[in-house]
């Protein structure tokens, strides 16, 4: 585990909180938040996909959602429980959110890739809270997990 700074921490503990809500509620444990400069989070989210049926609601869009009309993207840090997909790192990217922090990208390596050829700082916690989440889940909602990440259905 990376010891991080304690403005990332802050930030990657709410969005762990988000995690564990969503999972509470019967979603995917997957949990986002957005921090500015002075290490106030300003949004929060969680994947909502299961509670609301939108199959764009993960985490880090939801947060970013929640954020509202902001002229300050560039100066924020986005921190997720999970390594961000290809539409939540488009997202990121779009905003010109400057620096992510990932709790985990054992159980799902998402455009981290992408991240960084966009000059993106990427900080990764390699949190065992987040691994454990994540391994738990998967091995009790394959199903679930496979529709989330969009894995055709096994024949």
């Amino acid at each position: 585990m990376k010891i991080l700074n304690d403005f990332d921490q802050r930030a990657l503990d709410a969005a762990y909180a988000q995690a564990c809500k969503s999972r509470d509620e019967g979603g995917i444990p997957i949990g986002s938040a957005l921090m500015n400069r002075i290490g106030e989070i300003v949004a929060v989210g969680h994947n909502e996909r299961v509670q609301s049926g939108d199959p764009t609601a993960h985490a880090e869009t939801v947060c970013i959602r929640n954020a509202g009309r902001r002229r300050d993207w560039h100066t924020l840090t986005l921190a997720s429980t999970l390594s961000p997909c290809a539409m939540c790192t488009g997202t990121a990217i779009l905003h010109r959110i400057p620096r992510v922090v990932i709790g985990e990208h054992h159980t799902f390596l998402g455009r981290e890739d992408w991240l960084a050829s966009e000059s993106v700082e990427v900080v990764l916690a390699d949190d065992a809270r987040c691994i454990e989440l994540m391994e738990r889940f998967i091995a009790q909602r394959p199903d679930l997990w496979d529709e989330d990440i969009g894995a055709p259905p096994a024949r």
